[in-house]
């Protein structure tokens, strides 16, 4: 599981730079600044989480088993929720994708719980 949660962090960390950059040169002056804010508030969420697989895959190596596993499942959830609901929020203005985002922030929160206690036990 090391190896595809380090390329998945890599894939990750490619399309957070990849989407901020998007949002720098293409959609800066074509969204409003709210707008603009949340698109960039899923863009470093992205990347946190895209590191935090990199951090995944290094503890799979070292301490295999299946609360890693689920840390890394629920950050890959967690970015495809939390992120893709606010790239989506800020470029369609459905405000009711909104209600989703909390959900990836939960997937978020239990995968570092998860991963901490992996490596401490």
């Amino acid at each position: 599981m090391d190896r595809f949660f380090f390329a998945a962090g890599s894939i990750s960390a490619f399309l957070a730079v990849a989407l901020g950059a998007f949002a720098a040169h293409g959609l800066k002056g074509k969204l409003e600044p709210e707008m603009f804010a949340i698109f960039e508030v899923g863009a470093r969420y992205h990347m946190y989480h895209a590191l935090a697989l990199l951090a995944v895959a290094w503890a799979s190596s070292r301490r295999p088993g299946t609360a890693v596993t689920a840390a890394g499942w629920l950050f890959i959830a967690g970015t495809i929720v939390f992120s893709g609901t606010l790239y989506l929020l800020s470029v369609t203005g459905l405000r009711w994708l909104g209600m989703i985002t909390p959900i990836g922030g939960l997937a978020f929160l239990l995968g570092w719980i998860l991963l901490a206690w992996a490596v401490w036990r």
